[in-house]
């Protein structure tokens, strides 16, 4: 990788190619102390995203509904926040927005949620399909897409409701996403799955 500058002020994801695991793991070191931003690498190219507001205002109410139907369902789960997934042996590290196992804590998540403001050039699949995370939602442009693991675990398909979740309304879920107000879209949300 050349030497180049890298600003705290980044605008849109910025993909740098040739980067090996241990120039990964000193710039991440050095963006610790950088708010706004996540790192995703993957087979040598490491992806430097910014976390807008809009970005952070859609986590959370994705985060919110999820987990209230969670809980409104009995559904046991475990919020595993944004940690970083993945490692060297993989050739990939994720940062996700919001991650979940359910039923039990596992080492990597069965539900990813990506909320995607500003895409750059790495496979966030294939991140995730090395890791053996059975679905993965993206919130891109208003629309919410849903990714589960092929059985054989060779690549994800696009789902048109969750395995994971089953009975989880997804017209529902998607409407109060834009809701006016996080407080007022999770009651209605609650009230409507009774």
């Amino acid at each position: 990788m050349t030497a180049q500058v890298f600003s705290p002020r980044i605008r849109e994801a910025q993909v740098f190619p040739q980067v090996r695991w241990p120039q990964f793991e000193a710039i991440d070191r050095a963006f610790d102390a950088i708010p706004g931003v996540r790192l995703r690498y993957l087979d040598n190219t490491l992806e430097i995203m910014p976390i807008s507001e809009a970005h952070e205002d859609f986590k959370a109410i994705l985060r919110l509904l999820l987990e209230a139907y969670f809980r409104a369902k009995g559904i046991r789960f475990y919020a595993r926040g944004g940690p970083s997934l993945g490692d060297e042996t993989l050739g990939a590290r994720s940062e996700p927005d919001e991650a979940y196992n359910l039923g039990t804590r596992k080492p990597y998540p069965d539900l990813v949620l990506e909320v995607v403001i500003t895409s750059g050039g790495i496979d966030k699949l294939e991140g995730y399909r090395r890791m053996g995370v059975a679905e993965v939602w993206f919130r891109e442009d208003g629309v919410l897409t849903l990714y589960g693991l092929r059985d054989n675990h060779s690549g994800y398909d696009p789902l048109s409701q969750s395995r994971l979740l089953p009975d989880l309304p997804l017209e529902a879920f998607c409407r109060y996403v834009t809701y006016h107000d996080q407080f007022d879209a999770v009651d209605e949300f609650l009230r409507q799955i009774g």
